[in-house]
């Protein structure tokens, strides 16, 4: 067997060789090599060591990589990595000889390395070393004998096999049971090479001494290790049948095609037995039959027709050696093979297998390598024979290298702004029947010249953005595009030095890079800075950068964020408010003050309303809403009282509004020349100032009751005495009338009537006393000298 192996690798090795010597005397563009053959054992794990490429290519360190080297296998997996650096081959995977090849010895598995600069290919293999993993198992766990008892000794029975997965001398060598008097097995092999085992009888058997006999059978395979399995074999003495069942053939042949239906009868077995009844019965069943065999076909035990139970595939199996054993009711049994071939048919479409694809290709390229690929197809004959192409509208080309290998290069230069990319279409087609074909699409991009400068959107933006806003706020986004491509068409952005210098851009606002966005530094505020420019340059990421700029206008908005200040009247600063002198005479609209006020904010959030919340008197004043005149709503009249305090409130039109209060103090004369009192310092709230006027009102009234009770006292007293005297004939009263310029007060002398008491009750007297004034005359009095009138708007009247 291994002599078979070493022969076939040596034919292929010479056919390899036959086709690189044509290529090189046709004169192809690429340079093809065959380095040799490599070794490695199955199971070992990734990464593991295989070979140095570099040194068995006589390349340098380095070199693979500076040439793009690229290890290239058969099928979807990647079974090895190239080192670049050190130059070593190495395992991408744990290789399974058993899943790779099977019971195929040598295991071989193809690649090659391609050299992309200058293009060289180098074809080698890998040898997969089988390692003993695996134990043989028996299909059959249990196998039951029926034995005639005259079976003369060295009778053989065929006994169902065991399967090993491994190769080699690891596979199953022999067979072997428990030592006993009666059988011994014999290991024999088939055409395969695969090996059966046969129970030879040693002794002849009696039923009446023994009917049963359970021996048990051990394979063993020939690793070191070694590994075994095991069956139990039971043994049934019958009584004598002398003929044995017998196939009408040794050997059938049959062809299906592969795309055959399910069950359908491949081919019918038959087998006759001279005996009568139970021994003549026939029954069919597949021998030491493959796990595989018995889930692709099905024998029928009694007609022994053998149907198809799963598709076939010609290009994993071409070929099934069934073996077929005829039994009879006695136990004997007669032996058939089925020859089973596949007949392939075009059921596989090609494949195509990308190793190189260059993306993206710069515009002005010329006969440049954009990909490169290998087609293959499983199929057989015309079925397995392809032809390569692209659409005819393209700038490219395809060019066969080797074996299969394609080059697609560029035709003519490319253009980015006429054509930006390219969808190519590769067809490859068998020349079965009917044709199949496979159509692998390749994207090229073509790569751009920095020649565009980045445009924005718009030439000019303007962004709004509300004062006291938060640090960090997103005022606002710009763009710019670029028609270029790649890094030629990344744009970055900036903020350009202002025309202004003394404008501290940087502490206003900031740009994202990349993303243009805007961001407030700073809390901004309206009444500082009510708007700003900023130039924002755009920047692409080219060799050689271009650049354009636009022009961002940001305008801050209003916030109602101060409330309304009133500059007219005065806040009181420690002396006593000066009040409004309102003539009583004043008629309905008199115009007694204007409270002035102002707002620091605009729009309208500075737009004031102005309202009369408390006064002393209600009804009496009124306040005009849009200028904050302060006038009186009805003529005044004697009753008024001759002090009155307004609350004026000021409120701004913002949301939310914001607002300020002001208190006038109003005293009403009767003639701008007449003395008053002016308000004292510290009085009581208007609440206490009510109350205290009640108890005032309350205590003048008793004085007054009081009075009046002791003059009409002292009048009944003067008249009581007059009666008394003249009666008694006393001093009689004079006649006439009593001078109206004088009043008796019991002797103590007279007033004239120039002279006035006016009683002045204090606003902040909490004992309700009475205070009197000195007589005064009807002109002012002039303040004595040294004495300074300390409060603002006081008249010059002198109080006892």
């Amino acid at each position: 067997m291994e002599e078979s192996a070493m022969k076939a690798g040596g034919e292929r090795f010479l056919r390899q060789r036959q086709v690189l010597l044509l290529f090189v005397l046709l004169g192809g563009a690429l340079t093809v090599c065959e380095c040799g053959r490599y070794s490695v054992a199955e199971e070992k794990e990734r990464g593991f060591f295989i070979a140095n490429l570099a040194k068995d290519l006589g390349l340098r360190v380095g070199e693979l990589a500076a040439r793009r080297a690229q290890v290239v296998s058969k099928g979807s997996k990647q079974h090895f990595q190239l080192n670049h650096q050190t130059g070593d081959l190495l395992l991408n995977e744990k290789l399974d000889r058993e899943e790779l090849c099977g019971l195929t010895e040598p295991c071989l598995l193809d690649f090659q390395v391609l050299l992309q600069n200058p293009l060289q290919l180098f074809t080698n293999e890998l040898q997969v070393i089988d390692v003993n993993d695996h134990s043989p198992i028996f299909l059959e766990n249990e196998m039951q004998l029926k034995i005639l008892e005259n079976t003369p000794p060295g009778t053989r029975f065929l006994l169902g096999n065991a399967e090993d997965l491994d190769v080699g001398k690891n596979s199953l060598r022999n067979y072997t049971v428990i030592p006993n008097p009666y059988f011994h097995v014999s290991t024999s092999s088939r055409r395969d090479g695969r090996k059966y085992p046969e129970l030879v009888l040693d002794k002849g058997l009696d039923r009446e001494t023994q009917a049963e006999l359970h021996l048990t059978l051990t394979a063993l395979d020939g690793g070191s290790p070694p590994r075994s399995g095991s069956a139990q074999i039971h043994v049934l003495v019958l009584d004598i049948n002398d003929n044995a069942p017998e196939f009408t053939q040794s050997l059938y042949e049959v062809q299906i095609l592969e795309d055959s239906a399910l069950n359908a009868v491949i081919v019918t077995v038959s087998a006759t037995d001279l005996d009568t009844g139970d021994f003549g019965a026939i029954t069919y069943a597949f021998s030491h039959a493959s796990e595989e065999i018995r889930k692709t076909f099905q024998l029928d035990p009694v007609t022994g027709d053998i149907q198809l139970l799963k598709y076939l595939d010609f290009e994993a199996i071409r070929t099934y050696e069934v073996d077929i054993e005829a039994k009879d009711g006695g136990g004997l049994s007669g032996k058939s093979t089925v020859l089973i071939q596949v007949v392939d048919v075009n059921d596989n479409p090609p494949e195509l297998t990308l190793s190189s694809l260059n993306s993206p290709i710069p515009e002005n390229s010329l006969e440049t390598v954009v990909a490169i690929f290998r087609i293959s197809d499983p199929d057989s004959g015309d079925n397995g024979r392809m032809i390569c192409s692209i659409p005819d509208n393209l700038p490219f080309i395809l060019k066969p290298t080797f074996k299969n290998f394609y080059t697609l290069l560029t035709e003519r230069p490319l253009d980015r702004e006429e054509r930006a990319e390219y969808n190519i279409t590769i067809t490859v087609t068998d020349l079965g029947t009917p044709r199949l074909k496979t159509e692998h699409t390749i994207r090229v991009l073509v790569s751009d010249v920095n020649d565009n400068a980045p445009t924005f959107t718009q030439t000019s933006y303007t962004l709004f953005v509300r004062e006291n806003n938060s640090p960090g706020l997103h005022l606002g986004t710009v763009s710019a595009t670029d028609r270029d491509a790649g890094t030629n068409a990344q744009v970055t952005y900036s903020l350009l030095p202002p025309r202004d210098p003394h404008l501290p851009l940087a502490s206003l606002v900031a740009i994202h890079a990349d993303r243009g966005h805007l961001f407030a530094q700073r809390a901004l505020d309206f009444e500082a800075l009510r708007a700003f420019e900023v130039r924002v340059g755009a920047a692409d990421a080219g060799s050689q950068a271009l650049s354009s700029e636009a022009l961002v206008r940001v305008e801050v908005l209003d916030d109602n964020d101060h409330a309304p200040l009133v500059l007219y009247p005065p806040p009181p600063n420690g002396s006593a408010p000066c009040p409004e002198l309102v003539p009583r005479a004043a008629e309905a609209g008199y115009l007694v003050s204007k409270v002035v006020a102002v707002d620091g904010d605009a729009g309208q959030n500075a737009w004031l309303s102005y309202q009369l919340l408390k006064a002393t008197e209600p009804g009496l004043f009124r306040v005009w809403t849009h200028n904050g005149e302060v006038r009186t709503a009805r003529p005044l009249s004697e009753r008024d009282a001759a002090q009155h305090r307004l609350l004026v409130l000021v409120q701004d039109n913002g949301e939310p509004a914001l607002s300020a209060s002001v208190t006038l103090h109003v005293l009403l004369v009767d003639g701008f020349s007449q003395p008053y009192l002016a308000r004292p310092e510290g009085a009581h709230d208007q609440a206490q100032a009510d109350g205290l006027t009640v108890y005032l009102v309350i205590a003048l009234a008793s004085v007054s009751s009081l009075f009046l009770c002791s003059v009409l006292l002292f009048v009944a007293v003067r008249l009581c005495r007059r009666r008394r005297a003249a009666w008694e004939g006393g001093c009689s009263v004079p006649e006439g009338r009593f001078p109206s310029h004088l009043v008796d007060v019991s002797s103590t002398g007279t007033l004239s009537q120039s002279y006035q008491y006016e009683v002045y009750m204090t606003g902040d007297s909490r004992t309700g006393e009475f205070k009197f004034l000195k007589p005064i005359t009807s002109n002012l009095l002039v303040p004595e000298p040294g004495r300074e009138v300390t409060e603002n708007c006081r008249n010059s009247s002198v109080f006892s």
